[in-house]
Protein backbone atom coordinates (compact mmCIF):
# COMPACT_ATOMS: atom_id res chain seq x y z
CA UNK A 1 0.00 0.00 0.00
CA UNK A 2 3.40 2.31 0.83
CA UNK A 3 3.39 1.89 -3.41
CA UNK A 4 0.05 2.97 -3.73
CA UNK A 5 0.13 6.28 -2.27
CA UNK A 6 3.39 7.02 -3.48
CA UNK A 7 1.69 6.36 -6.93
CA UNK A 8 -1.23 8.39 -6.18
CA UNK A 9 0.93 11.50 -4.91
CA UNK A 10 2.55 11.30 -8.06
CA UNK A 11 -0.45 11.63 -10.11
CA UNK A 12 -1.35 14.43 -7.89
CA UNK A 13 1.22 16.40 -8.53
CA UNK A 14 1.01 15.72 -11.96
CA UNK A 15 -2.81 16.37 -12.64
CA UNK A 16 -2.57 19.56 -10.43
CA UNK A 17 0.60 20.69 -12.20
CA UNK A 18 -1.10 19.76 -15.91
CA UNK A 19 -4.34 22.44 -14.76
CA UNK A 20 -3.96 25.42 -17.03
CA UNK A 21 -4.15 28.66 -14.55
CA UNK A 22 -4.87 31.38 -16.63
CA UNK A 23 -2.01 34.67 -16.57
CA UNK A 24 -3.48 37.34 -14.64
CA UNK A 25 -3.25 40.43 -16.52
CA UNK A 26 -2.80 43.74 -14.85
CA UNK A 27 -4.78 46.36 -17.02
CA UNK A 28 -2.89 49.90 -16.52
CA UNK A 29 -5.52 52.88 -16.12
CA UNK A 30 -5.69 55.44 -18.16
CA UNK A 31 -3.22 58.35 -17.80
CA UNK A 32 -4.83 61.23 -16.29
CA UNK A 33 -2.96 64.49 -16.80
CA UNK A 34 -3.40 66.66 -14.03
CA UNK A 35 -3.13 70.32 -15.01
CA UNK A 36 -0.32 72.57 -12.78
CA UNK A 37 -0.72 75.73 -11.85
CA UNK A 38 -0.86 78.37 -14.44
CA UNK A 39 2.30 80.13 -16.50
CA UNK A 40 2.70 83.75 -16.76
CA UNK A 41 1.18 85.63 -19.32
CA UNK A 42 2.99 85.21 -23.11
CA UNK A 43 4.24 88.89 -24.66
CA UNK A 44 1.55 90.66 -26.82
CA UNK A 45 1.81 90.07 -30.44
CA UNK A 46 2.82 92.10 -33.10
CA UNK A 47 0.36 93.86 -35.31
CA UNK A 48 -1.04 92.46 -38.37
CA UNK A 49 -0.48 93.29 -41.66
CA UNK A 50 -3.03 96.13 -43.26
CA UNK A 51 -5.37 94.74 -45.78
CA UNK A 52 -5.65 95.25 -49.36
CA UNK A 53 -7.99 98.00 -50.37
CA UNK A 54 -11.68 96.78 -51.69
CA UNK A 55 -12.91 97.24 -55.47
CA UNK A 56 -14.61 99.93 -56.60
CA UNK A 57 -18.78 99.52 -57.05
CA UNK A 58 -20.00 99.37 -60.65
CA UNK A 59 -22.26 102.82 -61.69
CA UNK A 60 -25.60 103.16 -60.34
CA UNK A 61 -28.84 102.94 -63.09
CA UNK A 62 -29.84 106.35 -64.08
CA UNK A 63 -32.55 108.23 -62.21
CA UNK A 64 -36.18 108.86 -63.25
CA UNK A 65 -36.94 111.95 -65.03
CA UNK A 66 -38.42 114.26 -62.53
CA UNK A 67 -41.69 115.45 -62.49
CA UNK A 68 -42.98 118.72 -64.77
CA UNK A 69 -42.96 122.26 -62.78
CA UNK A 70 -46.17 124.08 -61.94
CA UNK A 71 -47.25 126.76 -64.52
CA UNK A 72 -45.90 130.43 -63.88
CA UNK A 73 -47.37 133.56 -62.49
CA UNK A 74 -49.15 135.91 -65.13
CA UNK A 75 -46.78 138.49 -66.57
CA UNK A 76 -47.52 142.45 -65.40
CA UNK A 77 -50.18 144.10 -67.62
CA UNK A 78 -48.09 146.17 -70.21
CA UNK A 79 -47.80 150.18 -70.69
CA UNK A 80 -50.49 151.91 -72.22
CA UNK A 81 -49.60 152.66 -76.07
CA UNK A 82 -49.46 156.17 -77.28
CA UNK A 83 -52.43 158.59 -78.59
CA UNK A 84 -52.54 158.48 -82.03
CA UNK A 85 -52.85 161.19 -84.53
CA UNK A 86 -55.31 163.38 -85.03
CA UNK A 87 -57.50 162.81 -88.23
CA UNK A 88 -58.57 164.77 -90.98
CA UNK A 89 -61.30 167.46 -90.99
CA UNK A 90 -64.28 166.02 -93.07
CA UNK A 91 -65.51 167.50 -96.44
CA UNK A 92 -69.00 168.95 -96.12
CA UNK A 93 -71.30 166.05 -97.27
CA UNK A 94 -73.66 166.78 -100.90
CA UNK A 95 -76.74 164.42 -99.56
CA UNK A 96 -79.05 164.62 -96.93
CA UNK A 97 -79.76 161.05 -95.01
CA UNK A 98 -83.00 161.08 -92.84
CA UNK A 99 -82.72 158.40 -90.42
CA UNK A 100 -86.53 156.86 -89.16
CA UNK A 101 -86.93 154.94 -85.81
CA UNK A 102 -88.51 151.88 -85.63
CA UNK A 103 -92.09 151.92 -84.81
CA UNK A 104 -93.18 150.74 -81.54
CA UNK A 105 -96.31 148.50 -81.04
Amino acid sequence: MNYFSSVSAVLLALTLAACDKPAVVVVPGPNVSVPGPAGPTGATGSQGNTGNPGFTGSTGATGATGTTGMTGNTGNTGNTGMTGDTGQTGKPGDTTVIVVPPVKN
